[in-house]
């Protein structure tokens, strides 16, 4: 029987990148792993640019939403077993002291929602976030994690982060 591994992914206003991540790792890694979000300090909605890529990846977007990190901190919050910051700011902060010691690693990626331009130009700066991470995320699920110790998988996970 295969071990389910929930994964949180951290971003400052969680509005974007974590968003995306989010529904990426949910679709590509059932059943094997549960995908959640949440941000430092959450805007309180969902970037439209982000729900449009999810939508154009066929990828669900009901029940997506942004919410602080401190949920996930809290008794009878999901036991995560990995951590991921997604953005430059929210890896520069102190997190809150997580349940269970999780493996944690910092995958940045450019913030879309800082692009300023034409519809075309922020549109094509949502597209390569999401890219960027529906590639990292394709990496960390072909880890044997099940027949690797947790240095290894470190490594491997501080790796994936920086292609």
């Amino acid at each position: 029987m295969l071990k389910t591994y929930n994964v949180l992914f951290l971003c400052t206003g969680n509005s974007a990148r974590s968003i995306m991540a989010e529904a990426i790792l949910n679709r590509k890694g059932k059943p094997n792993f549960t995908a959640y979000s949440a941000g430092s300090h959450p805007t309180g909605h969902v970037r439209p640019e982000a729900i449009q890529q999810l939508v154009a990846a066929h990828l669900p977007t009901e029940g997506l939403r942004s919410k602080d990190w401190n949920e996930f901190a809290q008794p009878g919050a999901p036991q995560l077993h990995f951590v991921f910051t997604v953005c430059d700011n929210a890896a520069r902060e102190v997190c809150p002291v997580w349940p269970g010691q999780p493996m944690t690693a910092h995958w940045g990626v450019p913030d879309p929602a800082l692009v300023a331009g034409t519809p075309e130009q922020i549109e094509k700066a949502f597209r390569e976030a999401f890219m960027i991470l529906d590639r990292r995320i394709g990496l960390f699920l072909c880890l044997p994690l099940a027949s690797l110790d947790a240095l290894a998988i470190k490594r491997e996970i501080d790796r994936i982060g920086k292609q």
